[in-house]
């Protein structure tokens, strides 16, 4: 295409799309990047040509983009069956091959799945069925949700009240009534001078059980956390937190659900992030890495406490009234089958754990030296580049100074996407699993060029 052809492109965009999570402004002064092809862990745009994608797109594309395999299972499915239902008991085969599929993933943790479209639909469905779940059992006062202070599980009215990053409640008038708010547990950010990990831990879970007493543990339904936080900053659990939290959520007979939409399906080396930290939720979403984005597809798990409850009550209230359009689309289903065939057949979950291991390595090590990078972490390929204003005294940036876009500019300037979390002060790296080891040396040194300029910016 020819610049003039593009320059169209972009006019028509303007006149056109209401982008999601950008500024309008933005897009009507300066126009949008459009996006041209992929190819495994890098993508092509009009106006910067080949980057490496550090990002895999949303967090999602694991294996890899421009996989002509699913694009063939697409078309094969879309031309023997281009739409079928699962309301009034139908179901299809790509879906229940699916489902047996996913059950033996969670090697025996969950009883049942079902499916929506996103992560964020996956969360309203886990809200209403904690509800539902709690009428069954004639405690319809069990009802409050505890979920993190910069947690995100997505932008829908009830997925946003969940999510603990304020800048999703300001203008929409969130959250809803009867979302309890738990403490970060961060604890390079907020742990206390002279507290070590293990006591940082506990009052975290102090905090935690005082919150639930305080709101009366009888009205307290569920917790909703990520394994590892996603866009609130890429926060993995201090020593022992998710020990403890499923502890004390069977103490007071509250659900614990695992947000694994960004984790799921190999991310951090194992197949779950709640494999990774050894616990057992009693439910679980996902989305994303279940088609590597391919088709959209999300699949919550239903373990055993709640599946058997609704069960027992089964003949008594008849049909389960919820449900869309596209649950379990057979090819969504048959794309997310094919996805995680070629996930076991090249082995990239494993690869995924290993390449993880060096890309964490370089970070730590390359820089180890570098004045606003305090801290690296994550798990797999996910990680967290922690901005900082001093390593010592350890000081940070106000939310105005906006060191998180500033670094992740200057790091796309160096032909990497990475993306920056304002909330977090943050630079997230989830690359996908095909990445190689030269590229993960492009991308640490794209980081480490972009904290120079950003420091510079800074200093002047």
């Amino acid at each position: 295409m020819t610049k003039k052809q593009y320059e169209n492109l972009i006019d028509i965009n303007k006149k056109s799309i209401f982008h999601p999570a950008s500024s309008i402004s933005d897009v009507l002064n300066n126009g949008t990047s459009i996006c041209l092809e992929g190819k495994g862990a890098t993508i092509t745009t009009h106006n910067d040509g080949e980057l490496i994608d550090g990002m895999s797109g949303l967090w999602c594309v694991n294996i890899g983009y421009g996989r002509e395999e699913l694009g063939k299972t697409m078309l094969e499915s879309a031309s023997s069956m281009g739409y079928a239902h699962s309301f009034s008991s139908t179901s299809n085969k790509p879906q229940i091959e699916l489902s047996e599929k996913l059950l033996d993933l969670t090697r025996g943790v969950f009883a049942r799945v079902q499916y929506g479209t996103s992560g964020s639909d996956c969360i309203d469905t886990a809200i209403k069925l904690v509800r539902y779940y709690n009428n069954l059992r004639d405690k319809p006062e069990k009802k409050k949700i505890i979920a993190r202070v910069n947690a995100y599980h997505g932008p829908t009215l009830a997925a946003a009240s969940v999510t603990g990053i304020a800048a999703f409640h300001s203008a929409f008038d969130l959250p809803i009534d009867g979302i309890l708010r738990a403490p970060k547990p961060h604890f390079y950010v907020d742990g206390k001078e002279g507290e070590t990990e293990v006591q940082f831990t506990k009052r975290m879970l102090d905090e935690i059980e005082a919150i639930i007493i305080n709101a009366d543990a009888d009205t307290v339904a569920a917790f909703f956390a990520e394994p590892i936080y996603g866009a609130g900053g890429v926060i993995t659990p201090p020593k022992g937190y998710f020990k403890g939290l499923r502890a004390l959520c069977d103490k007071y007979d509250i659900l614990l659900l695992a947000d694994e939409v960004i984790t799921g399906y190999g991310r951090t080396g194992e197949w779950f992030a709640h494999q990774y930290y050894d616990y057992k939720p009693d439910l679980m979403t996902t989305a994303k890495g279940l088609t590597s984005g391919y088709f959209p597809l999300s699949a919550l798990y239903i373990g055993d406490k709640v599946w058997d409850v609704l069960v027992e009550t089964a003949d008594e209230l008849g049909a389960f009234f919820h449900g869309y359009t596209y649950s379990g689309h057979p090819t969504g289903c048959a794309v997310a089958l094919k996805n995680i065939e070629i996930l076991e057949r090249e082995n990239l979950v494993e690869r995924a754990k290993e390449t993880g291991a060096y890309m964490h390595t370089q970070f730590k090590e390359k820089l180890s030296g570098c004045p606003i990078i305090g801290e690296v972490r994550g798990a797999g390929l996910l990680a967290g580049l922690q901005i900082v204003k001093s390593k010592s005294p350890k000081t940070f940036f106000e939310r105005a100074d906006k060191a998180a876009p500033l670094l992740q500019s200057a790091i796309r300037k160096e032909k990497v996407l990475l993306r920056g979390l304002p909330s977090a002060d943050t630079i997230a790296v989830s690359p996908s699993f095909v990445i190689t080891e030269q590229q993960i040396d492009a991308i640490v040194t794209a980081v480490v060029n972009g904290s120079a300029k950003v420091q510079e910016k800074f200093r002047a």
